[in-house]
């Protein structure tokens, strides 16, 4: 049966592979000449997001989202939106959620090597080398520019997925606090519940299904970095603390 599930589950990735690679070769071209121009920049999104949308409900995902604050999202104002970061369809929620805002993520140089896609992902993304001081330092600047353009950032603060599969959530590293704090762009924060189960970077394992997402509000940036990202540390943990209990 264990032999049966893991061949089904190498078939569901060769799958989510071929199907990107589809949606890369039919969309790209239309995300590359419209990401030219930062002005252009939201016609672009729109391919982005179909791209989002189509492989994550072909893969067999849906979400359910939970907002008990009452918070709506501004659409005349961009964000830093940040969340946990366990799987790669992370990064097509967070386009998926988000139609009326326009975002760049933040992401790993070494993405930018993989053929056809590196060629789309340097155009729309921030690369960062997080073991190069210099790399990280050019981010700031890069950032401030996409913001003045009118985008939101989409940053994951753990700064990638934790190799200790048993830690809910990894402690947090200050560019997002900072950036918000510095340009004084207000934070969205989310938590994501279940693709850490459901869609692991082990191809062995997962399963389609419902993810939750948790949305917990905006935290306003009139303080300082380090009391942001205490704060959104403590209210994704809250929530996957009693999720993994």
């Amino acid at each position: 049966m264990k032999l049966f599930t893991t061949l089904c589950n190498y078939l569901w990735r060769a799958w989510f592979v071929l199907l990107a690679f589809l949606l890369i070769l039919l969309l790209g071209p239309f995300t590359l000449l419209f990401s030219i121009r930062p002005k252009d920049f939201p016609k672009a999104y729109i391919f982005i997001r179909l791209w989002c949308y189509i492989l994550f409900y072909g893969m067999g995902f849906r979400y359910q989202l939970m907002n008990t604050t009452g918070q709506q999202l501004d659409r005349k104002q961009n964000y830093i939106l940040i969340a946990n970061h366990t799987s790669i369809m992370d990064i097509m929620l967070m386009s998926i959620l988000h139609p009326h805002h326009p975002i760049c993520f933040i992401g790993k140089a070494e993405l930018a090597k993989i053929p056809i896609f590196g060629l789309i992902y340097k155009r729309i993304c921030i690369t960062v080398d997080r073991g190069n001081i210099k790399s990280r330092a050019r981010v700031y600047p890069l950032a401030a520019q996409k913001i003045k353009n009118g985008q939101s950032l989409v940053i994951f603060p753990e700064g990638g997925v934790p190799d200790d599969t048993s830690v809910i959530l990894a402690p947090f590293k200050e560019g997002a606090f900072k950036i918000a704090s510095e340009h004084q762009i207000p934070i969205a924060v989310y938590t994501f519940q279940g693709l850490k189960e459901m869609f692991p970077f082990d191809n062995k394992k997962g399963y389609p299904g419902k993810i939750k997402v948790h949305f917990h509000g905006i935290l306003p940036p009139n303080t300082n970095a380090e009391t942001l990202k205490t704060e959104a540390f403590h209210r994704m943990k809250k929530v996957l603390e009693v999720y993994y209990v």
